[in-house]
């Protein structure tokens, strides 16, 4: 089991998604004699993890489950680390495979989390977490490892699970920052850069893996405090770009990245903003931040998803973080800003990552849970996980002899001075820690007690606020379509102050606000779901859940309302395969009474041919003023007859009189790449060149369906 190590020494030195391929293909690509037959390849989901349930790995709930107050978290779902080959089939207290997805089943999972961890030559700048398979191991690592697991996968009895692998931590980032020239050089890793095994590895399983219709890969990218600094960023995305293209893959097999694996950087830092200033001192001056571009995961994820979008990955590529244990709570939690001083004053008291060093990795001493596994709770990130399973060791503290191919790491030993790495500082790890991947009693009990958000309402934020807020009241169900419901809810209030509620449905978190009201989308039509919401404070104290309320979605083809609102559709291009779709578009009011165009969406439905398409969208002339309209385009999950994606079109303001019209909103659209459609299929396509009422348009108003029929 491996953990993060940042190279903070050389920081300075100066769609997404497309239809899965053919289980032909994957037969073709892979060097085993035998596999079954997969079912027929459907287009593969935008983010895996909307309507998922996670599996949980019994092995892991157990142990945690063990643990004094260990329950509280045990149920929640962990990535199953294939670690070694003898992984594949099962170890001592640990089942395999196969067993893992028939278990997943069991449980009425749709979802399971693979870490896929054997590279030749693994963690080339570590020892803690050395593998198996020497560097040359090419060959075993893709008949002996990579191919069991992808025969495993194929099988028709695991059809309906979607697999997310995450793809080798510790391999990639290591070529960029540790492969010569630096302070954190080794020679390991300088092999493996000239003899790209690494490369070749990772672009083997992409390839391999990818072709199955239901597998969804993400490249381990380091964090923030590994490659945020400008002479890592956009060299790892180049790596990261040229590993996808090698040994048969292509960028299509990668559906996005994830930052912080096994690492304990926050998803946030609340209090310290890379753009503050102290006293005309920008605080990346500081000695913690030391001049890196990021100082928390979620800017990171984001400016290095810019990076990939440039390097050729498909603009909707999506990003997961691991928050397993970058949760900081605890009495050390600063509350607010620090000192202005200086700019290392303010820095250090407000930060929330309490570690000696950015650099510092291994069974980190203060660290607590973080955020509770979510589906896409910000924009470009398809979910936080729990990549490596709280309460496993990152490495011993002392030299442990074992048949693991696991060596002894001075970071994991409390009493070493440090390195250039980490700044020649004490590693604040842990003591008496057992084995990378092996149980860890104490660093789980230590994260329990410093959770963040905590496990229950009584406090354990942080600092001298441990008050909770009072929990929201009138939770309420709003609109709701055959995809979407809205919640809101009365105010919660607290000591402080409270800074924003989590959502849940059928209790997995699902999303955050601000405010006290929410809409859970991407949901199933005609089905019920249970909601509650929890209110949270700055210190990161969380109230108790809100009463349960139920909300049933709208059956795909339902309609009606009596706002009196139609659409009118005209077709301003009679061409059904250029590269841009053309419609025009009138809101038309035939009720007694106003309506506010802000509450108000309309819906062109049509089909993208390619999933991994992004898409440009314009407004060329309206007479309402194209600084009104606001356009984009949404992705239909699954697809439905003659619709993948819709262009959205809704209001930034103004009013509709009764009896008036929005007059000719004339609107367009193109693929990112400029590639063609084919518009002959597409729901609400029409050939009149003249406004007519369109009933495969539809018309929303907060939310509910009020004219036409969706597809």
């Amino acid at each position: 089991m491996p953990s993060r190590r940042p190279d903070s020494t050389v920081r300075r030195s100066g769609s997404k998604r497309t239809a899965a391929l053919a289980v032909g293909a994957l037969l073709g690509a892979l060097s085993v004699t035998a596999l079954p037959a997969t079912a027929t390849a459907a287009a593969k989901l935008d983010n895996p993890y909307v309507g998922a349930k996670a599996y949980v790995n019994p092995d892991w709930s157990a142990r945690a489950a063990a643990e004094p107050g260990g329950s509280a978290v045990s149920d929640q779902p962990t990535f199953v680390w294939l670690d070694r080959m003898a992984a594949i089939q099962g170890t001592t207290g640990a089942r395999g495979l196969r067993a893992h997805l028939d278990a997943a089943k069991a449980q009425g999972a749709n979802l399971v989390q693979l870490v896929i961890y054997d590279l030749p030559g693994r963690d080339c700048a570590a020892l803690a977490s050395n593998g198996e398979l020497g560097p040359d191991d090419l060959a075993t690592y893709q008949s002996g490892y990579i191919d069991p697991i992808a025969a495993i996968l194929a099988d028709p009895a695991y059809a309906s699970l979607r697999i997310v692998n995450l793809i080798e931590p510790d391999s990639l980032p290591n070529l960029v920052t540790n492969a010569g020239g630096t302070a954190g050089s080794t020679t390991q890793c300088a092999t493996m850069k000239a003899n790209g095994n690494y490369e070749k590895g990772v672009g083997y399983a992409l390839h391999t893996l990818g072709a199955l219709p239901n597998t969804y890969n993400y490249i381990d990218a380091g964090h923030h405090g590994w490659l945020g600094w400008d002479s890592n960023l956009n060299p790892s995305a180049q790596e990261f770009k040229k590993a996808a293209t090698t040994n048969g893959a292509t960028v299509n097999d990668v559906t996005g990245f994830i930052v912080n694996t096994a690492n304990y950087s926050p998803t946030k830092e609340p209090y310290v903003k890379i753009t503050d200033t102290v006293n005309g001192q920008t605080v990346r001056q500081s000695k913690w931040i030391d001049w890196n571009q990021y100082d928390d995961e979620s800017s990171y994820a984001q400016g290095l998803r810019t990076a990939l979008v440039a390097q050729g990955f498909d603009s909707g590529i999506g990003m997961l973080i691991d928050t397993s244990r970058n949760g900081w709570g605890g009495s050390a939690r600063p509350t607010g800003p620090g000192p202005t001083t200086s700019v290392d004053a303010y820095v250090d008291g407000g930060r929330i990552d309490r570690r000696i060093h950015a650099g510092n990795w291994c069974n980190q001493s203060g660290a607590g849970l973080g955020e509770r596994p979510a589906t896409a709770p910000d924009t470009g990130i398809d979910a936080y996980v729990w990549a490596k399973p709280p309460g496993e060791s990152d490495g011993a503290s002392q030299a442990v002899d074992n048949d693991e191919g696991k060596g002894f790491d001075r970071m994991c030993d409390p009493t070493y001075t440090g390195n250039g790495r980490n700044g020649n500082n004490l590693t604040g790890a842990l003591p008496n820690s057992p084995l990378a991947g092996h149980w860890f009693s104490a660093q789980f009990r230590q994260l329990l007690a410093n959770a963040n958000p905590p496990l229950s309402g009584s406090g354990g934020g942080g600092g001298s606020d441990t008050q909770a807020p009072t929990v929201p009241g009138g939770l309420t169900v709003g609109a709701t379509t055959s995809s979407s419901v809205s919640l809101s809810w009365s105010a919660s209030t607290d000591n402080t102050a409270v800074t924003g509620y989590d959502v849940y449905r059928d209790g997995t978190k699902v999303g955050s606000a601000t405010g006290t009201s929410y809409t859970d989308s991407g949901l199933t039509a005609s089905t019920t779901y249970s909601y509650t919401v929890r209110a949270k404070d700055a210190a990161g104290n969380v109230s108790a859940s809100s009463t349960a309320v139920s909300a049933t979605t709208k059956a795909s083809s339902g309609g009606g309302g009596s706002t009196g609102l139609k659409a009118q559709y005209k077709n301003n291009d009679s061409s059904t395969g250029d590269n841009q779709v053309r419609p025009g578009l009138k809101l038309v009011n035939g009720g007694s009474a106003a309506v506010d165009l802000s509450k108000v969406t309309v819906r062109y439905w049509f089909t993208g041919e390619s999933s991994s398409a992004g898409y440009q969208t314009f407004c060329d002339w309206a007479q309402l003023g194209c600084s009104t309209v606001k356009t984009s385009v949404g992705t239909v999950s699954p697809s439905r007859t003659g619709a993948d994606h819709y262009l959205e079109v809704g209001f930034n303001s103004g009013s509709l009189a009764a009896g008036a019209d929005s007059g000719d909103l004339q609107l367009r659209m193109a693929k990112s790449d400029w590639s063609n459609f084919d518009e002959s299929n597409d729901y609400s396509r029409g050939t009149n060149s003249s406004y007519a009422d369109a009933a495969k348009v539809t018309v929303y108003v907060s939310g509910t369906l009020v004219w036409g029929t969706e597809p």
